[in-house]
């Protein structure tokens, strides 16, 4: 699956046009790399995010086309 549709998906960024911005930008990383919207993202991979001052990591546990809000936090965990 695509980064930036997963990234909406999980609702670690809650609309895909953001997501694309942010990698664009080069604030989100795979597995310590930077990371284009286009990449590919699978099971175990480690995704971090900077927000602002903040960085938020999370492992991708599922992966699924589309998901409820309250089922969301199931694709990943923090770390």
């Amino acid at each position: 699956m695509r980064l930036d549709k997963f990234l909406k998906v999980s609702r670690l960024i809650k609309r895909r046009t953001v997501a694309n911005e942010a990698c664009d930008a080069g604030r989100v990383r795979i597995n310590g790399k930077p990371a284009k919207a286009s990449a590919n993202v699978k099971v175990g991979d480690v995704i971090e995010i900077g927000f602002g001052g903040k960085e938020v990591r999370a492992e991708v546990l599922d992966i699924q086309e589309t998901t409820r809000k309250d089922e969301a936090k199931e694709l990943f965990r923090y770390l």
